[in-house]
């Protein structure tokens, strides 16, 4: 670029293409933001790991005392905009054309788009990616591929960004020398190119948002919306953000993260997986934690069934939409015996979650929107939502929220099938794909990092003991690493083995199960690998 903003720095290939996203106009929001936000960006995440460290002193979680008369008061979030009031089903998926196309025309309600767990945040899938929205905005994308044409229908969904979380930097873009927050990064381009162009069309930019540990958290995202539409002049509260409640610390405040969001709320989504790894990851020094194979945490365990009763209950007198999480199940082709019992599975859960109250739930895959939309349509009928269920009858303590059963069995399979998906994915990550079936699930970060800390906690915890007597040690999953390894080929073919590098994946993973401190994320060291 002949003029960059003073300050700023890309240390990444410029198209001419990528230009048009990275305009000195944008740079420049992106930069305002960053020197307002980032110290307290900072401080937020310093809390974090003092937060750990009286955890891993044994400190207990319970709900704040200092929040309390949130919690008690009577108020609710501001009114929802029409395209947010039926969100029955939504489909996820990354920022991708031929998905992005796919997922807007599959007759879900809502599509999240996903700059964070299943994308792969190296510099040409998070630019082309912006550029792939302007296009979906303004309703103009399309893809010439294996000789078809994918172009937008005349209904499509409601679209909804996902930004990366706190944690995560983007690299290449440094402001006074410092790298500037992902999350910020991902928001303030999609803003400045198309906050516009969605309220002209009637809607809005509305987004995700993903990892928060803390209501503080939510009012640093309120802090910058507010600051962005004052810069864009767009009226404040145009823009509307569900949170997802992926981590426990997060599941104890969730009136309190509805109140800072209040003006520009648009609900919570229960995002399971990532809670799993987060109770995992948060009691990790807990000798009297641990739980049973990951196949066997199901939203039907107590910790999981009471989070979700607790959400649902919150979001409902609040006033706000209550959105049930994914599950990972897909399609399987050429076994029609595993498809139906995949889709048996899918259902069971939309009814669950539609019985119980949820306005709506999370598929992976346009082949299940139908079937997830049949469940929700069963209980709402032609409502747009069931809000006005308020659950009363719902009393959740800190107890409930922290009753980690199963632990019980963990097997060898469960651990080989840790193992095997952890370096599945890791592989596919490092090549450019952060969502990739393994084994007929739709496997992301989150899923990923479940199977990376389960398997770390197994050889940590004195718990970690094999139904069959043995305990997990850091020997016996070097073993059994090495082994899954050379079984991959079976599972994704000669070429694809070949293509990624797996080998690579299975040392990273190693090093990760088997050494004593625990990696907060593993996005964070192989973010730094990527170019």
């Amino acid at each position: 670029m002949s003029t960059l903003p003073p300050g700023i720095e890309i240390n990444a290939p410029m198209t001419p293409e990528y230009q048009t996203i990275l305009t000195p106009e944008a740079l420049a929001l992106v930069a305002k933001l960053h020197r307002t936000f980032q110290p307290v960006r900072e401080s937020l995440l310093a809390k974090r790991g003092e937060r750990m460290a009286r955890l891993d002193a044994g400190e207990r979680l319970d709900f704040l005392p200092e929040t309390r008369s949130i919690r008690e008061a009577d108020w609710t979030i501001a009114p929802i905009p029409a395209d947010l009031r039926c969100r029955r089903v939504e489909i996820t998926g990354p920022v991708e054309r031929k998905m992005i196309i796919n997922a807007l025309n599959s007759g879900a309600d809502s599509y999240m788009t996903d700059f964070e767990d299943s994308n792969t945040p190296n510099w040409s899938n998070q630019i082309e990616g912006q550029l792939n929205l302007i296009d979906a905005v303004r309703r103009t994308i399309s893809l010439e591929q294996g000789g078809k044409t994918y172009r937008l229908n005349e209904r499509v969904a409601t679209l909804v960004v996902r930004p990366r979380g706190w944690h995560l930097d983007e690299k290449h873009v440094l402001i006074d020398g410092q790298r500037v927050s992902g999350g910020i990064f991902d928001f303030a381009l999609f803003m400045f190119h198309n906050a516009r162009a969605l309220i002209e069309r009637g809607s809005g930019p509305y987004f995700y948002l993903p990892k928060m540990e803390s209501h503080h958290e939510a009012r640093l995202w309120n802090d910058i919306f507010c600051a962005t539409q004052d810069e864009l002049g767009i009226p404040r509260g145009t823009i509307k953000a569900t949170v997802l409640i992926e981590t426990i610390l997060a599941a104890f405040e969730m009136d309190e993260i509805l109140y800072e969001l209040r003006e520009h709320s648009a609900g919570l989504n229960a995002g399971r997986w990532d809670y799993i790894f987060s109770c995992i990851k948060k009691f990790r020094s807990d000798k009297n934690f641990c739980l049973a194979n990951r196949g066997l945490i199901t939203m039907t365990v107590p910790f999981m069934r009471a989070y979700a009763l607790l959400l649902l209950k919150t979001c409902h007198r609040r006033g706000a939409p209550a959105i049930g999480g994914m599950s990972a199940l897909i399609p399987i082709k050429g076994d029609a015996e595993a498809n139906d019992k995949a889709l048996a599975g899918v259902r069971a859960d939309k009814k669950r979650d539609a019985e119980d109250g949820y306005d709506g739930g999370w598929v992976a895959h346009p082949g299940l929107v139908e079937l997830a939309m049949t469940e929700f349509k069963r209980v709402l009928g032609d409502r747009p939502n069931q809000i006005d269920r308020k659950r009363d009858d719902v009393v959740m303590s800190a107890a409930d929220l922290t009753d980690f059963r199963p632990e019980s069995p963990i097997t060898e399979a469960g651990l080989r099938a840790n193992i095997s998906v952890a370096i599945q994915y890791l592989g596919s990550w490092l090549a450019g794909s952060g969502c990739v079936p393994i084994f007929n699930l739709m496997e992301d970060a989150a899923t990923a990092e479940i199977s990376r800390s389960q398997v770390w906690q197994w050889i940590h915890s004195p718990k970690g003991v094999l139904d069959d007597g043995r305990k997990v040690t850091a020997d016996l999953v070097r073993r059994l690493i090495a082994e899954e390894l050379a079984r991959i080929p079976e599972h994704v073919g000669a070429a694809t083995f070949a293509e990624r590098p797996y080998a690579e994946a299975a040392k990273i993973f190693e090093d990760m199960a088997t050494q004593d401190q625990f990696v907060e994320f593993l996005t964070l060291p192989l973010y730094e690998r990527l170019g």
